[in-house]
């Protein structure tokens, strides 16, 4: 055992002792989070919304007038073309893809039977890989650069393979990376060629509005840079207050085209004879209009910020002279990512398990579960108390250095 080996593995027993116990494998809001947005209990006085319908009552499939004004208002778009429906936007995403498999999309055929493929921004979101994946369809991966998906390869790829369908994009604070895409990353995405008529850009807007420093950072909206190069039914925005509200009890939304809201309110009105007004209502008295909802984000930032400059401390104390090694320093969204030496991420991930910090799986930022250079790892510091999540990054930095080492 080399020197270095043996000082790492006594580092990492040391830590062992103190029997922590943390689950950091999703990014849950905190307790204190959640508590920002408790008003929502008393925020119905009564149930009758704007136009006079009575919320406790079916109908209104596209969502109460309001709660489309006010997601028209965050999302940069007409009330008309947004609708409020469900509690998750994984939910509505999900929906998207089994419409347009069974239905195709306008402009487009049943994708059922074609061999639907997805391109796939890497690093990513695990949970839009599970969709495509459980459907069928086929996904490639495209590395994600700083400024965003690398272009080259994704205007090359789409111009000349018509079953390519459609690309997740998380276009602010991505997850895990945090990465913003810039103006022009989405500008091209809006105009570039594809020899499917029938393309989609799912784009997951879910970061939106969690800024972790005092830089709103804002981007070009694609639902207008479609509509400008000639490609107005492209984009499908989603977006919720899942991180805004209580995660398990928001409203979602989904805003695009005239023709594609058209088309989901054909299909979703088979499924449903309304979504949740009250809900929806409550929501709407409580957070108003954009400012408010900035408002009650810049208070949620005071609660994260902390938790990740503990991480990034820990991480550059521990890891700071390790070859190999990097993390990102976002500044939004709910994740860093950790990126290991080639091979190293797996074996961090069991021993940290060992001394009872449980993250998310080695190789769930990419398709199919597998990091070919099994070098990821998700950090998610929002749930833990402070106190913890500096414990927690210490011992994932202790697992790292005992990894690498040996």
């Amino acid at each position: 055992m080399t020197t270095a080996t043996h000082s790492a593995q006594a580092q990492y027993d040391l830590f062992l002792q103190r029997g922590l116990k943390l689950d950091m494998s999703r990014g849950k809001p905190a307790p204190e989070q959640l508590d920002l947005s408790n008003d929502l209990l008393d925020a119905l006085p009564g149930f009758t919304a704007a136009d006079g319908t009575d919320a406790r009552n079916y109908g209104l499939g596209v969502g109460l007038p309001e709660a489309r004004a006010l997601f028209g208002g965050l999302l940069g778009v007409p009330a008309a073309q947004v609708v409020v429906d469900s509690s998750a936007s994984l939910s509505l995403m999900h929906d998207v893809i089994v419409y347009a498999l069974l239905n195709g999309v306008p402009g487009g055929q049943p994708w059922v039977g074609q061999q639907a493929v997805f391109l796939c921004p890497v690093p990513g979101y695990d949970r839009h890989f599970s969709i495509c994946e459980a459907r069928g369809i086929k996904m490639i991966n495209v590395p994600l650069n700083d400024d965003g998906p690398d272009m080259d390869i994704v205007e090359r790829l789409v111009a000349n393979d018509a079953s390519i369908k459609g690309m997740w994009c998380v276009p602010k604070y991505s997850n895990p990376s945090g990465t913003v895409y810039s103006d022009e990353v989405v500008r091209r995405l809006a105009a570039m060629p594809t020899a499917a008529p029938d393309f989609r850009l799912m784009w997951d807007d879910a970061y939106r509005f969690h800024h972790l420093t005092d830089e709103n950072v804002r981007i070009a909206e694609i639902i207008a840079e479609c509509a400008s190069a000639g490609h107005p039914d492209r984009a499908i925005v989603f977006a919720s207050t899942s991180k805004v509200s209580w995660a398990g009890s928001g409203i979602a939304a989904l805003a695009s085209s005239p023709a594609n809201i058209a088309w989901w309110t054909k299909h979703a009105g088979i499924r449903s004879i309304g979504p949740d007004k009250i809900n929806q209502l409550r929501h709407v008295r409580l957070l108003k209009d954009a400012a408010t909802v900035e408002a009650l984000m810049t208070r949620h930032a005071a609660l994260l910020k902390p938790k990740f400059d503990a991480v990034l401390a820990q991480f550059s104390a521990h890891l700071g002279a390790v070859a190999g090694v990097s993390w990102t320093v976002p500044k939004g969204g709910y994740f860093i990512d950790l990126v290991t030496p080639p091979g190293a991420a797996k074996r961090t991930i069991a021993l940290a398990k060992e001394a009872g910090i449980t993250l998310t799986p080695a190789g769930a930022a990419y398709p199919y579960g597998v990091d070919p250079e099994d070098s990821h790892i998700r950090i998610a510091p929002s749930f833990p108390s402070l106190p913890e999540i500096t414990q927690a990054a210490e011992g994932i930095a202790l697992a790292l250095k005992l990894a690498v080492a040996g």
